[in-house]
């Protein structure tokens, strides 16, 4: 089995997450309790029992995908120690479980900055009026032109016929009624609490600079495509940059994913809450094994 790892982004939570994980793979309960003590508050409560709306919030829902994502890979690596990815790439928040399982950083170094970029984007949120909207079926120069007449941003390339843009709600909406007046009636507004990946994320992307400046970094053990480029580097100066800009730039998902495949692989593995990823990929790729580990049951359900 030739394997790449995804690994899930915000948005993806959801109550109850990783619980039977850490009941039963000693390895991934380590997770679990290594993060309530970095970050001095119960993220596997939260992840256990909610509420819901807490888990909701970025500073919260951050760290907490994070750890159930690095939870489900220790699990893997613990009772399938056979399955090893050619390249790993992960949405948006979910890059930093990508890099922490390719050995980029620790854990516990993950999940500080992890918290922190939680933190700086529920604190832009609080400040300015975003908004995002899912558009279908609209070529990319198309949804590019008219982010630049209406003064947004292309937030996601999320696969072919599905891109995510993003601004304030007045130059969203404006955006909205562009589309529908070229006649593509496919643009749905996104409930979320701002404009993720857009220039209005740019000062929450220059705090957490100086964090991930303070992060031990070293050389990924195989690659991992990252989302602001869409490609893979092992410069760990360029992997902070990219980080860095990710915040507030575009998600080059579809890029990311079709150069995962091109390692030649034949199942993909998404590790973590939900299974967005693996839904996006079924519009791109063929013949190619599609697999989810978010539970005892799907770990145990990971063939041989």
């Amino acid at each position: 089995m030739k394997t790449v790892f995804v690994f899930s982004g915000q948005g993806a939570q959801q109550v109850g997450m990783g619980k039977d994980l850490f009941e039963g793979v000693s390895s991934a309960r380590a997770i679990f309790e290594a993060a309530d003590k970095v970050l001095g508050w119960s993220v596997s409560e939260l992840c256990f029992s909610g509420p819901v709306e807490k888990l909701t919030e970025s500073r919260y829902c951050q760290p907490a995908i994070y750890t159930m994502s690095c939870a489900c890979a220790a699990a893997l690596r613990e009772k399938r120690p056979d399955i090893l990815p050619l390249a790993t790439g992960g949405l948006s928040l979910g890059e930093y479980a990508a890099l922490q399982n390719a050995g980029v950083f620790s854990f516990e170094d993950g999940v500080k900055v992890v918290a922190k970029r939680g933190e700086l984007m529920d604190d832009v949120c609080t400040r300015t009026k975003g908004a995002m909207a899912s558009v279908i079926g609209v070529e990319p120069d198309v949804v590019r032109d008219v982010c630049a007449a209406c003064g947004t941003d292309v937030a996601n390339y999320n696969c072919p016929g599905q891109i995510v843009i993003s601004g304030t709600v007045e130059k969203v909406a404006k955006a909205v009624e562009t589309f529908k007046g070229k006649g593509f009636r496919k643009v749905i507004p996104l409930k979320v609490a701002g404009a993720y990946h857009s220039s209005l994320m740019k000062e929450a992307g220059d705090l957490l600079a100086p964090v991930l400046d303070g992060v031990q970094m070293e050389k990924p053990q195989f690659p991992v495509f990252q989302n602001f480029t869409g490609s893979y580097t092992d410069d760990v100066c360029e992997i902070r940059r990219n980080l860095v800009s990710q915040v507030a730039g575009s998600v080059r998902w579809e890029e990311s994913f079709k150069e995962l495949l091109n390692t030649g692989a034949d199942t993909v593995i998404e590790l973590g809450p939900g299974n967005v990823l693996t839904g996006l990929a079924k519009r791109m790729s063929e013949g190619i094994r599609l697999l989810n580990l978010n539970s005892m049951e799907t770990l145990g359900a990971i063939p041989e």
